[in-house]
């Protein structure tokens, strides 16, 4: 889809003489030929705009800047490939590529169309903006998840019974959501990377032309982003961490299974023991004539199975 927004009268503060944005949503072959045919640029496809290389991402034609990244966001009918962002900026206009809805767009296009933004370079600063709020409340409600998570995992604990009853849901509840966090901040990640990549670059290769306003907000833009890859990273060992605890909890939960089934074995093989000895049908055999034979059979493996028990209490092993 194919979407022009024309600039709005000229003012005295806008810093440019004309500009207008630009938006190919999903488009088409001929779409894309039309605009590059109209304004004199190239727009790359969707193959080009999901290359990694940096030449590939960030280049330069004259004044004329192509910028891409990937989003956050995957694609499940190209394999969950990330979706690519793409953008034309020149002095006189911005070409965005896009894939998918992204919230960053909504707000700019509504002060493009009342007249806020006038020029290509404000149009362009305003979607980075947007797009380091939006992963700022991204990164927030990350946090919070993961901030679940841990209190879940250290908080205090249900009763014994209780205890057997609900910790291993709530383990493997634990380990899905620790996994899919870690997913997104991964993906959140080359994200954000790549927005540093297209801020940087543009800083510098629009310093001509690029009114000293919005250099100055890139230069915030630029300062946010620092912040938040930082926060990301602490995010991600903070995931690894849950992670890791998740898991030795789970190994702590099957130790003890184990632990049980271990003890439950030892203690019952005395009373299997006396009870397959006086199984035996030899005529030799004293206590078969005894008339407290039996009770005395019976509370010998008693014995057994008591012994072996006090034992394991005294040794803290059960």
């Amino acid at each position: 889809m194919l979407t022009k927004y024309p600039a709005a009268a000229d003012t005295p503060d806008s810093g440019c003489a004309k500009a207008f944005w630009i938006d190919l949503y999903d488009p088409t072959a001929e779409e894309a030929a039309t605009v590059a045919g109209e304004y004199a640029v190239h727009v790359p496809s969707r193959a080009a705009l999901q290359e990694i290389e940096t030449s590939s991402r960030v280049r330069s034609e004259g004044r004329t800047l192509y910028v891409s990244m990937p989003l956050a966001s995957r694609d499940e009918a190209s394999a969950y490939t990330p979706v690519p962002l793409g953008f034309v900026l020149s002095p006189d206009v911005l070409v965005t590529i896009r894939y998918s809805e992204l919230h960053a767009f909504a707000g700019v296009e509504a002060h493009v169309q009342d007249g806020t933004h006038t020029c290509s370079a404000a149009v362009f600063v305003a979607l980075l903006e947007g797009l380091v709020d939006f992963g700022a409340d991204t990164l927030e409600k990350l946090g919070a998840d993961l901030a679940g998570v841990s209190a879940r995992a250290f908080g205090k604990r249900p009763g014994q019974r209780a205890r057997h009853k609900r910790v291993a849901a709530t383990l493997r509840q634990s380990l899905d959501e620790v996994g899919t966090a870690g997913d997104h901040l991964s993906r959140f990640r080359e994200s954000l990377l790549g927005l540093q990549r297209i801020s940087g670059f543009v800083t510098d290769a629009a310093a001509e032309w690029m009114p000293a306003e919005f250099n100055v907000r890139l230069q915030t833009v630029r300062q946010d982003l620092r912040s938040l890859v930082d926060y990301e990273e602490h995010l991600f060992a903070k995931a690894q961490f849950l992670l890791d605890a998740t898991l030795g909890l789970i190994s702590t939960e099957q130790n003890d299974i184990f632990k049980v089934l271990t003890i439950v074995s030892v203690v019952g093989i005395p009373p299997t023991l006396i009870a397959s000895m006086y199984g035996m049908n030899f005529h030799a055999m004293p206590e078969l004539s005894w008339e407290y034979g039996y009770p005395y059979a019976l509370g010998l493996i008693l014995l057994s199975t008591i012994l072996p028990i006090i034992w394991f209490k005294r040794r803290g092993w059960w």
